[in-house]
């Protein structure tokens, strides 16, 4: 299935592909809208491969980075008044988009889907229990073909075998990175590892 055969009204959200499109492309740079066009493409292919819906991959992957432009402040309005995590706002960007996109995808585009709203809110760190959607996303961002960094090659022949091994790939590389640039790690960051290295030992 191509993107351009996608049918979202009806089913996720009333507003069109093209009109969704539109609006995604006026909140970001050209090259961050690029970024996002493509995560949409490695959406498909993993949701074609391990069974997810398509369409629900496509819509959350083209709305994931949709406040990731926005000024910190009106996000941190937006995480304090919703009730999330207040602890957020002093990590940037980086880690309220998430939260504040799933917030725009159902105030501004009606959905209701949770396994949507799930995905969009958990892109960046991941969740300690994530759905098929979800996981999805998270690896279909990390691994998408723009993606140059070291470490990537071996993230996307993981991505072929399991999902579940693709993305605690990434859970444990995002800590290693932090950790190596001296950077203050979100505590939900840490959660979300903890919970991922236990399930991941007692399979061993």
């Amino acid at each position: 299935m191509t993107n351009t055969e996608l049918a979202y009204t009806g089913i996720y959200t009333d507003w069109t592909r093209e009109a969704i499109l539109a609006e995604v492309e006026k909140q970001m740079k050209p090259s961050r809208f690029q970024h996002v066009l493509r995560v949409e493409a490695s959406s498909i292919q993993l949701a074609e491969k391990y069974g997810a819906s398509v369409e629900a991959c496509s819509l959350a992957a083209l709305l994931h980075d949709y406040a990731k432009e926005h000024a910190a402040e009106s996000m941190k309005e937006i995480v304090l008044s919703e009730g999330m995590d207040s602890e957020m706002t002093g990590y940037g960007s980086e880690i309220m988009h998430g939260p504040v996109g799933a917030y725009y995808a159902e105030t501004v585009f009606g959905i209701k889907d949770e396994a949507i709203l799930d995905a969009i809110r958990q892109h960046t760190i991941g969740g300690e229990m994530m759905t098929l959607i979800g996981k999805v996303l998270f690896i279909a961002d990390y691994i998408e073909s723009g993606r140059a960094f070291k470490g990537v090659d071996e993230a996307r022949r993981l991505a072929e075998d399991s999902l579940d091994e693709a993305a605690y790939f990434k859970i444990e590389k995002t800590i290693i990175h932090l950790v190596k640039k001296e950077l203050p790690i979100y505590p939900g960051t840490i959660y979300v590892y903890n919970s991922w290295i236990q399930r991941k030992v007692g399979k061993s």
